[in-house]
């Protein structure tokens, strides 16, 4: 494509927009992504891209979806995000493509991943996350033992998160920004 035809903002550039606003709203307000938001978005990008490529074009929102699911997986598995986060980049996979979801999922941790510090500076548990970190890689990765008890960062960080989708967010408008 050349370069008009990348700052040009289509049907569907507005319609993500629209679900993603909605989504970080629903997040912000009460830590949940809705199916009921979700469900006809996916359905409305896979419209899209029939209408606009045919088959082809179904298959690479299929590509879309799928990638931007498969990304967040672990992350999800290992209890760091919510299912609504999982299925929210899947929905912009289906939107815009596996090239865009990837640079979307890249985006949005890395910024994902500055919150993170920024809330552990705000709760003043930085250096101790951060020994904590190094001393598992002492154990884990060089085969170090160590015997270092972390029991109280533990117990201090269940139930505390922040609102991923805002993160998946600021992802998408690099991503946008970017292509």
């Amino acid at each position: 494509m050349d370069g008009l035809s990348n700052s040009i903002i289509t049907g569907v550039d507005i319609l993500l927009m629209v679900t993603l606003l909605v989504c970080c709203y629903t997040d912000l307000r009460s830590q949940k992504i809705y199916n009921a938001v979700l469900i006809p978005a996916v359905v409305a990008a896979f419209v899209f891209s029939y209408i606009t490529g045919g088959l082809g074009g179904c298959f690479y929102s299929l590509q879309g979806l799928l990638l931007g699911i498969a990304l967040l997986l672990i992350p999800f598995a290992r209890g760091g995000i919510g299912a609504g986060d999982v299925k929210l980049l899947g929905t912009i996979g289906a939107f815009k493509g596996p090239e865009f979801v990837l640079t979307t999922f890249l985006a949005g941790a890395i910024t994902g991943g500055i919150f993170a510090i920024l809330m552990l500076v705000k709760q003043g548990r930085l250096m101790i996350t951060l020994k904590k970190i190094y001393f598992l890689f002492l154990n884990k990765v060089l085969h170090i033992p160590i015997s270092v008890s972390f029991k109280t960062l533990d117990s201090a960080v269940e139930g505390e998160s922040f609102p991923y989708a805002l993160a998946i967010g600021i992802g998408v408008v690099w991503a946008f920004f970017r292509g």
